[in-house]
C-alpha cells in the first residue's frame, strides 16, 4: 500500500482527536494511501514527547517552520489556535504539502483568501474540517434534500449553545480575546452552523446581527488553562475580554430561504448543543449533534393519520454514509467518528484527485457570512455578503 507521511502542527484538544483520526481510519476502512505519523509539531517540548509516545507520532519537532522544510513531510495537518492559521497554511501550500485545517478559517477575509490563493496556486488538496458534515444523520439530511422530499426549502434555524465561560471566574484563555480569536462563538460556534447552512440550503445573501459580551473582564489564566478548562494557579490580575459572549443572526439565502444563527457559552446545561431545523414546502428535518445518530424527518405526504415527527437512527450499514465500516445496525458511533470520515475522504481526494469539501473556498465563503455578521453588529445595519470588505 502507498503511504503518505503526516505532520501534526498543534497537539492539544483538537491535536487529540485528529491523531486517533489519521492511527486508526486505516484500521476500519480501506484506504488507497496509508496516512503515516511522522512528525508532530507543539511548544512544550516535554509535553511533545508524552503526545507522541501516547499517539504513535515518530518524531516531534517544536518549530513549525522547520516541518515545512522537510520532503519527508506530504501532509500538514493545522490543529493550532485560529490566529496561527494564515502563516502556517501559506507556507505549507508554498511547500507543496497538502493541508488539513481545523476550523474557525482565519482571522479575517484577507487571511482567508490569501489561504485559498495559496492553496490554488500550488495545486495541493486543502480541506477545511468542518466535522459535522460527516455525521451519517447529516448526510442523511443531504441526501433527503437532493432528491427533492424535503422541497422547496423555505427557513433554516441554526444554534450553537454551550456554558463553558458563564462562571466569571473562568479566566482569560486565548478563545476570550480579539488578537487570537477574532471573535467569541460568532465566529467558533457559529463558523459549524453557517458550513451546514450552505451545505444544506445553499449560500447566504445578507445578515444581519447582533452581538454581546455579558462578562467584560476575567482573572488572567494560570497553568493549564484551555479549552473547556480553567486550568490550575489563582492571580489576582483582570484583563479585558475582547470577544462576543453571543451573537444572533438573521440571514436571507440566495434561493430565497430565511435563516438565523444563534450561538453563545452562556447556555447553561448545553454542552455542545449543535442544533439545526430545516423547514420545506413538502416537510422538515431535525438534527441535534448531542443525539448526533438519529434524524428526525415529516413529510407532509405522510397520511394524515400518520403524519408527524419519525426519528431515523442512522446506523444501518449500505444505507447511511460511513456506517459499514463501523459495527452492526443500531451500533451507535460518536463524536471521534466524524474525524476518522474526514481523514478517509481527504486522503481519498489525494489518491483520485477528485475534490474534496468543505475546502478553503469554502472557507473563504463562511469568513465573509461571519464578518458580515460582524459589520452589522458594529453599524446596526443589515449587510450584503457582496458587500463584505477584506
Amino acid at each position: 500500500m502507498k503511504t503518505m507521511n503526516v505532520a501534526i502542527i498543534g497537539t492539544k484538544f483538537m491535536g487529540k482527536a485528529h491523531s486517533n483520526a489519521w492511527l486508526n481510519a486505516p484500521r476500519f476502512f480501506d484506504m488507497g494511501i496509508k496516512p503515516v505519523l511522522k512528525v508532530a509539531c507543539g511548544r512544550n517540548e516535554e509535553e511533545l514527547k508524552a503526545f507522541a509516545e501516547r499517539w504513535g507520532w515518530e518524531e516531534i519537532e517544536t518549530d513549525w517552520r522547520k516541518v515545512l522544510e522537510r520532503d519527508d513531510v506530504d501532509i500538514v495537518d493545522i490543529s493550532v489556535p485560529t490566529h496561527l492559521h494564515h502563516d502556517i497554511a501559506v507556507a505549507a501550500a508554498k511547500a507543496g504539502k497538502h493541508i488539513f485545517c481545523e476550523k474557525p478559517f482565519a482571522l479575517t477575509l484577507a487571511e482567508a483568501q490569501a489561504m485559498y490563493e495559496a492553496a490554488e496556486a500550488a495545486g495541493i488538496v486543502h480541506y477545511l474540517n468542518h466535522n459535522y458534515r460527516r455525521c451519517p444523520a447529516v448526510m442523511l439530511a443531504k441526501r433527503l434534500i437532493d432528491e427533492g422530499q424535503i422541497g422547496r426549502i423555505f427557513h433554516w434555524r441554526g444554534a450553537y449553545l454551550q456554558d463553558w465561560i458563564v462562571d466569571p471566574n473562568f479566566p482569560l484563555t486565548w478563545h476570550l480575546q480579539k488578537e487570537t480569536a477574532g471573535t467569541g462563538p460568532h465566529g467558533d460556534l457559529n463558523s459549524h452552523s453557517v458550513d451546514l447552512a450552505r451545505f444544506l440550503v445553499g449560500d447566504i445573501k445578507s445578515v444581519s446581527a447582533m452581538m454581546t459580551t455579558f462578562i467584560k473582564e476575567r482573572p488572567l489564566p494560570g497553568a493549564g488553562a484551555a479549552t473547556f478548562s480553567a486550568g490550575s494557579g489563582e492571580t489576582t490580575e483582570m484583563g479585558e475580554v475582547t470577544v462576543d459572549d453571543a451573537s444572533f443572526m438573521v440571514a436571507e439565502f440566495e434561493n430565497g430561504a430565511l435563516g438565523s444563527f444563534e450561538a453563545s457559552r452562556f447556555a447553561p446545561g448545553r454542552k455542545n448543543y449543535n442544533y439545526f431545523e430545516i423547514y420545506g414546502s413538502k416537510g422538515s428535518l431535525v438534527f441535534n449533534l448531542e443525539r448526533m445518530n438519529e434524524l428526525q424527518l415529516f413529510l407532509r405526504d405522510d397520511p394524515a393519520y400518520a403524519q408527524g415527527f419519525r426519528t431515523i437512527i442512522a446506523t444501518e450499514g449500505g444505507q447511511h454514509k460511513y456506517i459499514a465500516n463501523w459495527w452492526p445496525p443500531g451500533h451507535i458511533i460518536g463524536y471521534e467518528h466524524e474525524f476518522h470520515h474526514a481523514v478517509v475522504d481527504f486522503m481519498k481526494a489525494i489518491e483520485t484527485g477528485e475534490p474534496i469539501a468543505p475546502n478553503f473556498y469554502d472557507g473563504v465563503k463562511e469568513i465573509e457570512v461571519l464578518q458580515a455578521g460582524v459589520q452589522s453588529a458594529q453599524t446596526g445595519q443589515r449587510v450584503a455578503i457582496e458587500d463584505v470588505a477584506a
